[in-house]
């Protein structure tokens, strides 16, 4: 045999060769399976744990048909104020108030020196006192003179005494008796005296007119004050300046061009220069019947619904007066979609929300509206229905796992 037929020879198959056993091919199944098996536990234990957030239902609200009919621009002012001030020139020997402080009405905000009047006072009391004695001796001696007269009247129908004696005693009679209603008005005079001196030394302390908050304190303890403008720039002309600050309402200046937009009780949506997304309700208490003719505008006074702490004297404030908006083909107004502020939260510079979804959250990315103190408002990216976290939405990410709280 060639060389060639032994290699073909080699290459070909035994069938006669037993064949190789099968048992070992369940056992590679099994190890597979329960490598399998632990892997699916390993990342089962191993898994992120639901985080629990609390969730709303996203719902429409209607806008009631109001819409916007003018913008405008005004201040808060006080509609009762002033700058508290003596009657009388003195220099201020205590100051009792101090800025930002609440005062009663007819409480003691400063003292002006008052001793050269208390020393006046003193000495019309003491004029009083002694018209009074003098009032007294006269009395004593009227009653003595008429005794006398009597006396004489009797002495005289008996011829014991002539005329001139009786003419004499009643002439003293009628003397005194004079000088006793003098002397009566005497003392009258004197007490409006001790009562003018008593009102003086009182109008030496400075009293609240009104209840309010203490805004600005003008004078210091040494200074003069004077109730007008004494010429000096070391003159004071006023304590403090209170205002009442149940009294704070908005002057706007709308151009006469619009004010036909403007009418009593209309109701005004005002926004702070200082809270921005703080909404406040006001409606419109007068119109001022007349216009500056400088600014072409008429002045309009708007009242707020309910006051507010916040709320200070000269703020800058915007307002939008409302209208009716007509009808809608739902017949409710527009519609638009408002959730709570702690539900938006911010993503590589895009606003967002978690949506859940059969116990998962998705990042929703939407475009806001309008920003208020507790709510806002989502022109785009929600549609109503969805439920969205609205607390522990922090440390989500895309995919999570959550459980919801039980309100």
């Amino acid at each position: 045999m060639s060389s060639d037929n032994k290699t073909l020879e080699g290459l070909r198959i035994d069938r006669k060769a037993p064949a190789p056993s099968r048992s070992s091919a369940p056992l590679i199944g099994l190890a597979l399976a329960l490598v399998a098996l632990l892997a699916g536990a390993y990342f089962w234990f191993n898994r992120a744990p639901a985080v629990s957030v609390r969730t709303m239902v996203v719902q429409e609200t209607s806008t009631g048909g109001k819409r916007t009919l003018l913008n405008a621009s005004g201040y808060v002012t006080a509609r009762r104020q002033a700058t508290v001030s003596s009657k009388v020139t003195g220099k201020v020997v205590e100051v009792m108030v101090e800025e930002g402080r609440a005062v009663k009405e007819g409480q003691v905000l400063a003292r002006l020196d008052s001793s050269n009047v208390e020393k006046s006072l003193k000495l019309a009391e003491a004029q009083l006192e002694s018209a009074q004695k003098s009032l007294e001796e006269t009395r004593a001696s009227l009653v003595q003179a008429e005794r006398e007269w009597r006396r004489m009247e009797d002495l005289a129908t008996n011829k014991i005494a002539n005329q001139s004696d009786l003419d004499k005693a009643e002439a003293d009679a009628k003397m005194y008796r004079a000088r006793l209603e003098r002397q009566i008005a005497d003392v009258v005079v004197a007490d409006r005296q001790v009562d003018t001196w008593k009102q003086q030394v009182d109008d030496n302390i400075i009293r609240a007119p009104f209840s309010g908050m203490v805004t600005t304190k003008n004078a210091q303890p040494g200074e003069m004050i004077s109730p007008i403008s004494a010429g000096s720039g070391f003159t004071r002309t006023g304590i403090c300046t209170l205002v009442d600050m149940t009294s704070l309402e908005i002057e706007v200046d709308v151009n006469e061009s619009y004010i036909n937009r403007v009418e009593a009780g209309q109701q005004v949506q005002a926004t702070l220069d200082s809270y921005p997304d703080w909404q406040i309700p006001c409606k419109v208490i007068a119109i001022i019947p007349t216009a500056d003719r400088q600014k072409a505008t008429v002045k309009v006074r708007v009242g707020f619904e309910k006051l507010d702490p916040r709320i200070l004297p000269d703020m800058g404030v915007k307002v939008a007066f409302q209208g009716d908006g007509g009808s809608s083909d739902s017949g409710g107004g527009a519609r638009m979609i408002r959730v709570p502020k702690q539900a938006l939260l911010e993503r590589e510079g895009r606003d967002i929300v978690w949506v859940v979804h059969e116990g998962k959250v998705e990042r929703r990315a939407v475009t806001v509206g309008s920003k208020s103190a507790d709510d806002v408002s989502i022109a785009a990216g929600l549609n109503g229905g969805e439920r969205i976290v609205i607390e522990g939405g922090d440390n989500l990410s895309d995919g999570a796992r959550v459980v919801e709280k039980k309100s």
